[in-house]
């Protein structure tokens, strides 16, 4: 058998990654979800962002340091919480998308804001999902569970580049999502699995339409303002 010390950190089992970069990426989400002001005189509304907290803190008190506990039902409590995330965010970008198209959103300043938040919680919400379900999850990865990777990183290819217990943690994922909603494709990071290209594509697809109707919209406001 080789030495573990000439295996690569990915390809074996390590201690886990700590939670924290993601617990705060959460915080970020259910912040941009209850900053616009129209959203605060909906209280109804705020119930998704309250469950959403009120899990967190369920997955963060049963597990508050290293992800390496496969237990069931906390693997199912962060995938129910990503898919909460989600469903706030799609509400988010109908919200915004409806207004675009009906011409109700006519100041420039909450244009760019609303845009801006909706964009940047799409990055950090796929960011999520590349993160939850890259080989299994992060426990999983802490017991390398799977050997063949969904998301092919420079430091799996060239790993003499890499520092020997590098691993994929949330922050690699959410730079994956990162360049994705800007470049519209993959940049250092390749899909492997057909599941991390659709995904990829759906990113994609969803960050050129919120850009493209957000710059005709403000361009529509400009040349109004300016006549």
């Amino acid at each position: 058998m080789p030495d573990q010390d000439d295996v690569p950190a990915w390809q074996r089992k390590t201690e886990g990654e700590s939670r924290w970069a993601a617990t705060l990426a959460v915080l970020v989400i259910v912040v941009l979800q209850v900053a616009p002001r129209e959203l605060r005189q909906q209280p109804a509304w705020l119930l998704l962002p309250a469950l959403e907290v009120l899990l967190l803190g369920v997955l963060v008190v049963a597990n508050p340091f290293r992800l390496n506990r496969e237990e069931r039902w906390l693997r199912n409590g962060g995938l129910l919480l990503t898919g909460l995330l989600s469903l706030a965010t799609a509400v988010s970008a109908g919200r915004l998308v409806f207004r675009l198209i009906d011409g109700t959103l006519t100041d420039p300043v909450e244009l760019l804001v609303s845009g801006g938040a909706v964009w940047v919680t799409n990055v950090v919400v796929f960011g999520l999902w590349y993160w939850e379900f890259d080989r299994g999850g992060p426990a999983a990865r802490a017991y390398a569970r799977k050997p063949l990777p969904d998301f092919l990183f420079v430091q799996m290819q060239s790993p003499e580049l890499a520092e020997p217990e590098w691993e994929p943690q949330f922050l690699d994922y959410l730079y994956l999502a990162f360049t994705n909603a800007t470049a519209f494709s993959p940049t250092d990071v390749m899909p492997m699995s057909r599941w991390a290209k659709a995904t990829m594509m759906l990113q994609s697809t969803i960050s050129l339409v919120l850009v493209i109707l957000v710059i005709a919209r403000a361009i529509n406001v400009l040349q109004q303002s300016g006549s």
